[in-house]
């Protein structure tokens, strides 16, 4: 795994969350994206930190402690992806900060519905321990968008590491792709 990457996403996410912390904000919150893949170890690129909130109030919380740093996209509505959203820059890595406001029946879904709320583990980030959304869940994001840089490292981490093999395939078809264990070793 390439150090840099790592140490920079470490470095502005446990920046971040000392910010919220010092200031009070205590949000209900999800890390997910590339981020949450690199912090549980996979070796990718990784262009920004993506915090998923359960509120836009959370949102606006978040956005006022992190006032300080440079503010790339102040909170707004994303009509086209359903989103309220922000960003930061935090130690020269983009935070995003986000709702994602569609529904769905799945829990298997990365950033929409129960999923993120329920297939979670935590990770050690500096002094904090980060709830991170489940690898199955982000590969089968990885697999719809058809982004091989990005499932192929997944798909080796998986199949070093282990999996949910049930958790997985309910993700992939969720997606209205295949089932995705077929790809790895049981």
């Amino acid at each position: 795994m390439e150090t840099s990457r790592l140490a920079e996403a470490t470095a502005a996410l446990e920046t971040t969350l000392a910010t919220l912390e010092d200031a009070g904000v205590d949000p209900l919150y999800r890390l997910g994206g590339t981020g949450a893949a690199l912090l549980q170890g996979v070796d990718l690129p990784v262009g920004d930190i993506d915090l998923l909130m359960s509120r836009r109030e959370e949102v606006d919380a978040v956005a006022a402690a992190l006032s300080s740093f440079p503010c790339l996209y102040a909170p707004a509505w994303l009509p086209e992806s359903q989103q309220y959203f922000a960003r930061f820059e935090v130690k020269g890595v983009d935070v995003e900060i986000s709702t994602v406001e569609r529904e769905t029946s799945s829990d298997c879904m990365e950033c929409i519905g129960r999923g993120p709320w329920e297939h979670f583990v935590l990770v050690p980030c500096g002094r904090f321990r980060v709830p991170a959304i489940r690898l199955e869940l982000r590969l089968a994001t990885e697999l719809l968008r058809d982004r091989p840089d990005r499932y192929e490292p997944l798909l080796a981490h998986m199949a070093r590491h282990g999996y949910d093999p049930d958790l997985l395939d309910r993700a992939t078809i969720a997606h209205a792709l295949p089932p995705a264990s077929r790809l790895l070793p049981r």
